[in-house]
């Protein structure tokens, strides 16, 4: 299974993967989002190290079930050849109508075939009231005119 854009990354393209895991992540859809990893894609995310799709779509389903609302912006931070790095920011509440905003950064590694073959994450979560929430589209992909990390000052 391809997943464009390939390795090695331009600008261009690394932008493009950003977006596209973007999207694909605010779906909030585990059988979106595992499709593309390797099928023995190797992650670490927060204390947390997890192997092949079965673990990534539990870790995913739970994600959700947890983080209710979630919505993300991801920004290419820096790219080189099959890497990319990136940070983010995502909003989201927990079932007590707490909202939180995680920030973090991670790190990508693709196989020749685009789908990502090692992802290692550090993130933390802050809480904040609804009023201070700054992501405020409807479920599924950002708007293209929605302001990105760094017009929002984050």
């Amino acid at each position: 299974m391809s997943r464009p854009p390939l390795p090695p990354f331009t600008l261009e393209t690394a932008k493009q993967k950003v977006r596209m895991a973007e999207n694909a992540w605010n779906s909030r859809d585990p059988d979106v989002v595992t499709p593309a990893y390797t099928d023995d894609s190797q992650w670490r995310n927060r204390a947390e190290f997890l192997n092949g799709h079965a673990e990534i779509h539990a870790f995913l389903t739970r994600k959700w079930g947890k983080e209710l609302d979630y919505r993300l912006i991801k920004e290419l931070w820096a790219f080189s050849g099959n890497r990319i790095a990136v940070r983010y920011a995502y909003e989201w509440r927990d079932d007590s109508g707490q909202w939180f905003r995680s920030y973090g950064n991670e790190n990508w590694e693709f196989a020749e075939d685009g789908r990502m073959a090692k992802r290692y994450t550090s993130l933390n979560d802050l809480p904040i009231s609804e009023d201070d929430r700054l992501f405020h589209w409807p479920h599924g992909p950002r708007p293209d005119d929605h302001a990105g990390l760094s017009d929002l000052g984050l």
